[in-house]
């Protein structure tokens, strides 16, 4: 666990310097309006003269004068630098200006935002905060359930900034949730109907298959797992001895969690969410429209229908969202320790069937307790026909909060997670 002092970073923040031995400035154009967030951007190194191996780091123009030393991630196989970019001025600012300085600067630590694998799990921190786990080890149902409802691969717990669970798995009304996953509900698979989310049918499942890579740092912190969609196959009358039957690998999915924490927030964070699908072998995977299915999130169960509401970017709010679409929706409500939290939910416009349709239980749901489901589900209203040889890939943004955040919040982090703020070198 790391032992850094959160009034170390604190002070680091509040630091103003003086550049000197400059690399090189840059400016950051905000084409829409930043409204308080912060935004992930990625710029590449290869403009700049940096020699290699030498040690630089980054400021952000305060005022003419003074410049303030920011948390940075190198890539050095990919010769990428990452960061989180704000505007702390005014929300009217177009123009964020950065400059890459050569030497030791007071720093942040080096792995500010970290991991930690232990137990079957990835569990990321930032300094001692645990933000989300990812399970790779199978999970079982409680004792007399049946086992078929044990699985691998999902999110649970998110948390708040602070602390707060915001997930829930294998609830009673239905012991196939799991946090936050992704399985497909309704698919054709040679000749086969099968389901890889309701897993009690024992008709398919999705499992951990291993770690590719994880990566931590003072920006971000980031795994790469790759997950096998699994048929149980049934052997048939005409089938030859011995064939037919066991089960067969459909669909490889890499799916990439990246983690980002702004070292001056208390009550705010990101994860990006990326699945990259390929069929596994020569047969389609042909995905039937079904009313959920996809990216899903079973929330707290502290939620109900008295304390929990939603509100999405065309303005529906929980009772008239199911069915809607939506570019991002805002999950929140009231949480332990007298406070409030929740997370928006968005959808990249290049995911299929974009505007994406939701998935929503409304205020009725398990009897009228009210429980929270949130689904964007691509397929709810369009089959997807994935084919051998290409690659499909969906991609989504949690913006993890304590507090409140509005609609023109909501709406700002969908356009700079929609299309990154341009960056314009000044002196190559």
């Amino acid at each position: 666990m790391l032992k850094s002092s959160s009034l170390l970073i604190l002070f680091i923040m509040a630091s103003v310097i003086t550049p000197a031995q400059d690399l090189g400035k840059f400016e950051i154009a905000l084409t829409a309006e930043a409204n308080d967030v912060y935004i992930p951007v990625t710029i590449d190194l290869s403009q700049f003269k940096i020699e290699k191996g030498k040690k630089f780091y980054l400021s952000k123009m305060v005022d003419k004068k003074n410049w303030r030393v920011i948390p940075i991630q190198v890539d050095k196989e990919k010769n990428t630098l990452s960061f989180l970019a704000y505007n702390e001025k005014k929300k009217n600012e177009k123009v964020l200006q950065y400059e890459l300085t050569q030497g030791t600067a007071p720093r942040f630590a080096d792995n500010l935002v970290h991991i930690e694998d232990k137990d079957g799990s990835l569990t990321i921190h930032y300094l001692n905060t645990q933000l989300l786990r990812y399970v790779y080890k199978k999970t079982y149902p409680p004792a007399g359930i049946d086992t078929a409802y044990g699985r691998s691969g999902f999110i649970h717990p998110l948390w708040t900034p602070h602390g707060q669970e915001l997930t829930r798995i294998q609830p009673k009304d239905h012991y196939h949730h799991y946090g936050i996953w992704n399985p497909w509900t309704h698919v054709l698979f040679e000749g086969d109907t099968v389901d890889f989310w309701n897993i009690g049918g024992k008709k398919a499942t999705v499992r951990f298959a291993k770690l590719i890579s994880k990566t931590e740092g003072s920006a971000y912190s980031e795994f790469k797992a790759l997950h096998e969609h699994v048929v149980f196959k049934k052997a048939r009358l005409n089938d030859a001895v011995g064939q037919g039957g066991g089960e067969k690998i459909a669909l490889n999915e890499i799916q990439t969690v990246r983690v980002y924490k702004p070292a001056d927030s208390k009550d705010y964070y990101i994860m990006d969410f990326t699945s990259e699908m390929s069929c596994a072998s020569q047969s389609p995977f042909h995905i039937v429209a079904y009313r959920y299915g996809g990216f899903g999130w079973r929330a707290t169960e502290y939620w109900n229908k008295d304390n929990s509401e939603m509100l999405t970017s065309e303005g529906k709010t929980r009772d008239s969202t199911d069915g809607s679409k939506a570019r991002w929706c805002i999950v929140y409500g009231a949480l332990p320790g007298n406070e409030e939290g929740g997370a928006v939910m968005l959808s990249h416009p290049e995911n299929y069937n974009h505007p994406e349709p939701l998935r929503i239980w409304d205020k009725k749901a398990n009897g009228g307790r009210g429980d929270v489901f949130a689904n964007f589900a691509p397929t709810k209203d369009k089959d997807w026909i994935l084919e051998p040889g290409k690659t499909y890939t969906l991609r989504y943004r949690l913006v993890v909060f304590n507090g409140k955040v509005d609609a023109g919040k909501a709406e700002s982090a969908w356009e700079y997670f929609a299309k990154p703020p341009e960056v314009k070198a000044l002196n190559k």
